[in-house]
């Protein structure tokens, strides 16, 4: 009988290296899973947001550091820097009040209201990720080759949009306009850098932001603590327009880092109170 079930296994997984598609399908579903585990992580987030002119230099640059803490049940994002530079004494201490104000106030929740709360944050993310289940059927992809990143031995997935592809939810209405590239690693399946272009203008955030053909956005992840793979960058390049009449260039990246897990005893922030 565990000759027979190892046979088996050898054969999935042969099939599964010869399956692009199968690939991604197992990439999506292990991607899931460091997606559950990450929800017991806290980390700084650096968004550094430049806009260009036609010329492609800087007209304006925001660059703020925030850090991201569980604070009774969900996150809770504080900025803490500026510039790569401390906050002047006066912004940190409303930043601390706004802190504790908040705080106190998921404190004195009623039950009901603290299990809707964290009802909220949780279908946000189910929502986005159920929205990924589609990429299989949205795409054709091919096997364009194999690498190495960071010394891990990944597959390189090409995916192009398929023909006739008709996404079931709103938010996967955009995948016929783009195409991309995955690397997946050989050892457990898991997605180690993902970049995307578009091909068409697309929506994103309630039709509030519209990115142009020729946009381009990369997603590196980085494994913590021996037990998951969590995003470490994610750099967005294109032409886009703020509420349908606004346009710009955009240059970002979105750093993130001092991963640490959470536990029973860092669940009270300091307030510096």
């Amino acid at each position: 009988m565990r000759i027979l079930l190892f046979t088996a296994c050898c054969a999935l997984s042969l099939a599964a290296a010869d399956d692009p598609k199968e690939i991604v399908r197992r990439a999506l579903q292990r991607n899931a899973h460091n997606d559950e585990i990450s929800r017991q992580y806290t980390y700084l987030q650096r968004d550094d947001v430049r806009t260009l002119d036609g010329g492609g230099k800087v007209k304006h640059r925001d660059l703020q550091t925030f850090d991201i803490t569980l604070l009774e049940g969900s996150p809770y994002s504080r900025l803490v820097a500026r510039d790569d530079k401390a906050l002047p004494p006066q912004e940190e201490k409303k930043q601390r009040e706004k802190l504790k104000k908040n705080l106190d106030q998921r404190r004195t929740e009623t039950p009901a209201q603290r299990q809707q709360r964290i009802a909220d944050w949780d279908r946000k993310r189910n929502r986005e990720r159920e929205n990924l289940k589609e990429v299989p059927d949205a795409f054709d992809f091919r096997l364009a080759g194999e690498e190495q990143i960071d010394g891990v031995p990944v597959w390189v997935i090409e995916g192009t949009p398929h023909a006739g592809f008709k996404p079931k939810s709103k938010e996967a209405a955009y995948f016929p306009k783009v195409k991309g590239r995955m690397w997946v690693a050989k050892s457990d399946y898991t997605p180690v850098r993902i970049a995307v272009e578009t091909l068409d203008t697309i929506s994103i955030g309630a039709f509030l932001v519209r990115l142009a053909k020729g946009g381009h956005i990369g997603v590196e992840f980085t494994r913590v603590n021996d037990e998951v793979w969590l995003p470490k960058h994610v750099g967005v390049t294109a032409s886009a327009r703020l509420f349908l009449v606004k346009g710009f260039h955009i240059d970002a990246d979105f750093a993130f880092s001092d991963f640490k897990k959470f536990s029973a005893e860092s669940r009270v922030v300091d307030t510096g109170q």
